[in-house]
């Protein structure tokens, strides 16, 4: 189950009251920066703005291909350990807005974590150390440490006990 705060709205949907739960200008900051990063073949650089300007935790070594994107909102929710791998064009969201509610949520993304490309990751999930998510994966609940995990919705395809078992296989 995801860990997310609840927060009903009355009236029109919770997008239309995005100002009073975010200010404008930390999103317009956010976006930039966010754009930049998207685009920058230079590691250490990336986890520098993430770190600097957007208050995400990120671990030594970690890595953000490119296009990933993470929360623009909320991206100091977000945590990634060391030496992990983001892969092309992941989503990392720490809010989703409903119609009468919107909600928040921690992501805790392990150390030496595998997220392949194209993932979206939603907010409250946590993926345990040493896990391996499929690319095109809807990660919509916790992942188990050492797990192999993939498909929309997301599935265990192997438990940190079945992955180490076929290593030694071959």
């Amino acid at each position: 189950m995801r860990n997310t705060e609840r927060h009903f709205v009355t009236g029109s949907n919770s997008l239309w009251h995005i100002y009073k739960t975010v200010p404008f200008w930390k999103v317009a900051k956010n976006f930039i920066v966010i754009q930049m990063a998207r685009y920058t073949p230079f590691l250490p650089m990336k986890n520098w703005l993430y770190k600097t300007f957007l208050r995400m935790k990120v671990g030594e070594h970690s890595s953000f291909a490119l296009m990933v994107m993470p929360d623009v909102m909320f991206p100091e929710k977000i945590t990634v350990g060391r030496n992990s791998v983001i892969g092309y064009n992941t989503t990392i969201l720490a809010h989703e807005y409903l119609i009468n509610e919107y909600r928040l949520g921690e992501v805790i993304i392990g150390d030496e974590v595998l997220i392949g490309a194209n993932t979206t990751i939603l907010p409250g999930v946590t993926i345990g150390d040493g896990a391996i998510v499929s690319a095109a994966t809807l990660v919509n609940k916790d992942v188990p440490a050492g797990a192999f995990v993939g498909g929309n919705p997301m599935k265990i395809i192997y438990t940190a006990e079945q992955m180490a078992e076929r290593q030694l296989k071959t």
